[in-house]
């Protein structure tokens, strides 16, 4: 009869061999890759636990070893290995031979201080009210409605503010980091030649009116957007910023009325509602703008794009919570015209934005 050893075994984890692991990424079968996908929320969990212990803050220039970074991020040893061994497999950090982890593009974007950081859109993207959202997707897609009211009894930013004031700090800090990243990106893709004035609508904290204004110190601009977003904006356009003499802070509901005359107006990522409610921003737009004045919208698309993978998903999520939707260029462009404004030309920002150019007719 064999007598188990008292003595505790260790078990030790070895790193996957290059060629190992070339050939899965290589020449994975269908059903590979179909496994592969449907375990994506553990892909996605890891990520976000990646995001949540810092992780890729604590580790340096140097591989470190797990134990060694396990001491920095207070966690077992072990479980740290397999966390970062999942996440290397998708190219978020790298195993080294002798089983210690280093930096990847992917991972440097999970640090606090990379300037395009992504740690706090991954934390938005797997909050804890997707876990429970993502599940009932088909029962969004048989009615066509969020079935976020369904779950929690109230419609979703009522719930953020009222309900998940962590989840809501996190979604405007990701909100935030995004923004930034996309108005200077967006401020070198315009060209405000003869333009004097701009108005950003919807624009929450201003960071695209803000880089257009540094960028064009003969430029007047206005942020439009609701009472309490326009009531943190960015501090650069409040009283006492270093644009506030070129700015006016306008609160308001484009939806409703948008009360400004401006040579140039800009619409980013809020046409995201019901058609209803895009219409009547695009009419508010042509009701309140001079002939001849320049529009801009800025969406992600779900289609001609390279980024189909995540604006999909975007847009799935967007049915979820809020009932809304992306945008494909064809649809764009129906809404545009049938608002009355003159479409010129359609051009990628980045790999995830468009800009549709427009102007408002001269007759």
């Amino acid at each position: 009869m064999h007598t188990a050893p008292s003595t505790t075994t260790t078990v030790k984890l070895t790193p996957l061999t290059s060629t190992f692991t070339n050939t899965i990424a290589n020449t994975p079968s269908p059903a590979m890759r179909l496994r592969e996908i449907v375990f994506g929320a553990a892909c996605a969990a890891a990520v976000r636990a990646a995001a949540r212990l810092k992780i890729a803050d604590a580790l340096g220039e140097d591989p470190a070893s797990a134990e060694e970074l396990a001491d920095i991020v207070d966690t077992e040893p072990l479980p740290l290995r397999r966390l970062l061994r999942a996440l290397a497999c998708y190219g978020i950090f790298t195993e080294t031979e002798d089983g210690r982890y280093g930096h990847t593009e992917m991972s440097r974007l999970l640090r606090e201080d990379e300037p395009n950081s992504l740690r706090y859109i991954s934390l938005w993207c797997t909050e804890p009210w997707t876990w429970e959202a993502w599940p009932r997707l088909d029962e969004a897609v048989r009615s066509g409605r969020n079935i976020f009211p369904d779950i929690f009894g109230k419609e979703f930013f009522d719930y953020l503010h009222d309900d998940a004031r962590e989840s809501a700090m996190v979604f405007n800090r990701a909100m935030t980091h995004s923004s930034r990243q996309s108005a200077a990106e967006l401020a070198d893709y315009l060209d405000l030649t003869g333009i004097g004035t701009v108005v950003d609508i919807g624009g929450g904290q201003g960071h695209v009116l803000a880089s257009l204004l540094e960028r064009h110190p003969e430029v007047f601009g206005t942020l439009l957007d609701l009472p309490k977003v326009v009531a943190n904006a960015d501090p650069r356009l409040r009283e006492g910023g270093s644009l506030a003499s070129r700015t006016r802070l306008l609160p308001g509901d484009c939806r409703s009325a948008i009360p400004v005359d401006a040579d140039l107006y800009i619409i980013k990522n809020i046409l995201e509602w019901d058609d209803d409610s895009t219409r009547r921003t695009l009419r508010n737009v042509v009701a309140a703008a001079r002939p001849g004045a320049r529009v801009v919208v800025v969406e992600n698309l779900v289609d001609d794009t390279p980024s189909m993978r995540f604006t999909t998903a975007m847009d799935l999520m967007l049915l979820l919570n809020v009932g809304g939707a992306k945008h494909s260029k064809q649809s764009m462009v129906d809404l545009m015209t049938e608002a009355g404004l003159c479409l010129g030309h359609i051009g990628p920002v980045n790999p995830y934005l468009h800009a549709f150019e427009a102007t408002v007719p001269l007759d």
